[in-house]
This record gives C-alpha cells, structure tokens and sequence, in this order.
C-alpha cells in the first residue's frame, strides 16, 4: 500500500459515508433512481423523518445526491445520486463484498470456537 498514513484520506471519505442510514439512501437511490422523500422514507424502515431529513442534506452539501424542488401545491421534492454520487457504487460494493465475507469469517470464528470448548 503507498498510502502516506499523514497524507491519508479515508477520514475525509468516511466524514461523508459515515452514518447509519448514509450508505443505504445511496443504494436506494442507485437501485431504484430518482425518488420522493416520503419513497425514501417508505424504503427505509425505522428511520426518523428528521433523520432522513439530516442525512439526505450532508449528502447534497457534498453533492453526492441532487435535490429537486417542484413549483407545485402541495409541493414535489425528488432526490438523485449525481454523476459524481456514481463514483461511489464500486466503493460501496466493496464494502458490501468485505462486509459479507467478514460475517461469514465470525461465523466459522464462532464454530471454531465452541468446537475448541466441545472437545
């Protein structure tokens, strides 16, 4: 790895992607494409109105998601990943592949571990 660990940035990306909810609006909202908050909030279960509200504009301030505002009565707000929010798929991919393989590595750790007690 040549990363200079003073140089480094993942604290700066992790800033952004950090979050219960974060990571999950942006593969929402890259899987199913552009969506109203109240979809958003149907897709999210368990999440808080205000929650939703807080994540989805750190998301816009680093412009990874476009908010759009309808001129209409009652008023029609949809979100959407940007083309730069797109960067992010294959980093969240990857997450999700080490995520899964570090799930199944706790799960042959814990058989391991009660066959040890066992014998």
């Amino acid at each position: 790895m040549e990363i200079e660990p003073k140089l480094c940035k993942v604290e700066d990306a992790l800033g952004i992607l950090v979050g219960k909810w974060k990571p999950i609006i942006l593969l929402n909202l890259m899987k199913e494409g552009t969506q109203r908050f109240s979809e958003l909030q149907r897709n999210l279960p368990g999440i808080t109105q205000k929650m939703l509200t807080k994540q989805l504009r750190e998301l816009e301030e680093e412009d990874i998601i476009k908010r759009v505002v309808y001129p209409q009565v009652p008023p029609k707000v949809e979100y959407s990943i940007t083309e730069y929010g797109k960067t992010l798929e294959p980093i969240l991919a990857d997450m999700h592949d080490w995520g899964m393989k570090h799930t199944l590595h706790k799960q042959q750790k814990a058989k391991r571990e009660k066959a040890s007690v066992s014998s």
